[in-house]
């Protein structure tokens, strides 16, 4: 079975946590930006024609802003006293620490030493040092990191910091050559060709974390080491993060994921101008449109869109006058074909951002000016209790779960691996919460109590009761 591979590395004995890979902060924080050195022109039109024999140019000074990232943390862990030294001695529990470390890339890319690097790279770290190309070794600090995107923000103090020029992510496309440079294995700074296999992988190696997935995918070798490293263009501009592979065999085979630099760019200005990555929050639940769903609610087959299948009270989308089948078509003229492109353009977009949606709405184009909101750490605004989502029944969820006229309630649409409600699952319907009937998410909530809570809910055709703890 081919799994996923977070392609940092141990130096010693045991790997830091490795569980994963946005936005602009708010315009009205007053905090220093990075300086960016930044090139969106397309590679190809400046490409040259006849045979290339060498990349070496393009390459040699992208050598110079890659660095060696080493973290360093103390593991404490308490070891149990002999029964006949805690008798007699009144001995009790030691405490035993010991010392993992391991080994990523990063990527320099402001002359004020900023750099981008994985998540899991620095994750948990009590030290960090970057060994840069000229053989220097400095200290890091860890700025801000976002496990959501497996993206990072550390920063050095050092002089004369070569930068790589950022490129526009948006306009790569398929077939563009790509170079990887990252310390693999740490055998040292090591720089593979290849191509860009495809755009947008979203293949839920976030989903622990309920995180952002746009990857780019290449079949540059990419090996544990790597993570944090820079994925370049022909041109030697900056296009990705290397972050990770998925293989068989924990070693390169073809694919290998990459972190957009457009995505890495909006999360690490958030993460030094704030701490903290503010994401955009709408307020809908929806479904991409399907050629059968396309002619059932009188639109052409080939209709590209997401049909809202809830609007959640009191948000952006509600006070816009966004309605249940609405088919949004596009957002600031960026198509949305699919729930997750919504969701992660969204999220990109920084809270109070006011948005142009365009939609269809029995059959004619509609616009509208959407400001958005505050995404929270609850998660898309609709969550009950911890890791578990819900919406309301809507005439699609009662043909599909065919529901009779009795059954009314809330869906549970989504409950997280770590939430401690696995009691619950996707499919269930919230009838009642400690006896009181509900069909709405704030009625829910309100009937919650600290301790012990009954719920009903409706299960596979049949009503049973769940006990739950709230704290």
């Amino acid at each position: 079975m081919k799994s996923l591979i977070r392609s940092s590395v141990l130096v010693l004995a045991v790997a830091l946590p490795a569980f994963l890979l946005g936005l602009r902060a708010k315009e009205e924080a007053a905090v220093k930006k990075p300086t960016l050195i930044i090139d969106n022109s397309p590679v190809s039109q400046n490409a040259k024609s006849g045979v290339v024999n060498s990349y070496a140019d393009v390459v040699e000074p992208v050598q110079k802003a890659v660095v060696s990232v080493y973290s360093t943390k103390i593991v404490r862990q308490r070891v149990p006293t002999d029964p006949f030294l805690r008798q007699f001695f009144g001995l009790g529990d030691q405490e035993r620490q010991s010392k993992e470390e391991g080994l990523g890339s990063g990527v320099i890319v402001s002359p004020d030493g900023y750099i981008l690097t994985n998540n899991h790279v620095v994750e948990g770290a009590d030290e960090l040092n970057v060994l840069l190309p000229d053989e220097r070794e400095v200290k890091a600090k860890v700025i801000g990191a976002d496990p959501k995107t497996d993206i990072a923000v550390i920063k050095i103090e050092a002089e004369n910091l070569p930068v790589l020029t950022l490129a526009d992510s948006d306009k790569l496309r398929v077939g563009d050559v790509v170079f990887a440079v990252g310390n693999p294995l740490g055998v040292g700074q090591t720089v593979t060709m290849g191509i860009v296999s495809a755009k947008g992988r979203n293949i839920g190696i976030l989903d622990e974390v309920g995180g952002y997935e746009d990857f780019i995918q290449t079949d540059a070798a990419i090996n544990m080491g790597n993570s944090g490293g820079a994925l370049v263009d022909a041109k030697g501009r900056l296009v990705g993060i290397n972050s990770a592979i998925v293989s068989n065999s924990r070693g390169n085979i073809g694919i290998g994921l990459a972190v957009p630099v457009n995505l890495a760019t909006t999360i690490m200005n958030s993460l030094i101008a704030t701490g903290t990555v503010s994401r955009g929050y709408l307020g809908v639940n929806v479904d991409p449109v399907t050629s059968d769903l396309a002619e059932t609610l009188g639109l052409k087959k080939d209709t590209k869109g997401v049909v809202v299948t809830d609007v959640q009270q009191d948000t952006p989308a509600a006070k816009a006058g966004i309605k249940q089948e609405d088919v949004i078509l596009s957002i600031d003229g960026k198509t949305i074909a699919t729930k997750q492109e919504l969701r992660l353009l969204i999220s990109q977009k920084a809270p109070e951002t006011s948005v142009t949606i365009k939609f269809m709405r029995a059959g004619k184009e509609k616009t509208v000016q959407v400001k958005l909101g505050k995404l929270t750490d609850g998660g898309s605004g609709n969550e009950f209790i911890p890791g578990v989502e819900v919406s309301r029944l809507t005439d699609e969820v009662r043909r599909t779960f065919r529901l009779t006229d009795r059954v009314n309630g809330l869906l549970v649409t989504e409950v997280a691996p770590t939430s401690p409600y696995s009691d619950l699952r996707p499919g269930m319907i919230i009838v009642e919460v400690n006896r009181v009937p509900i069909t709405d998410l704030s009625a829910a909530k309100e009937e919650l109590k600290p301790g012990r809570n009954l719920l009903r809910v409706y299960d596979r055709g049949a009503m049973r009761y769940l006990s739950i703890t709230v704290p």
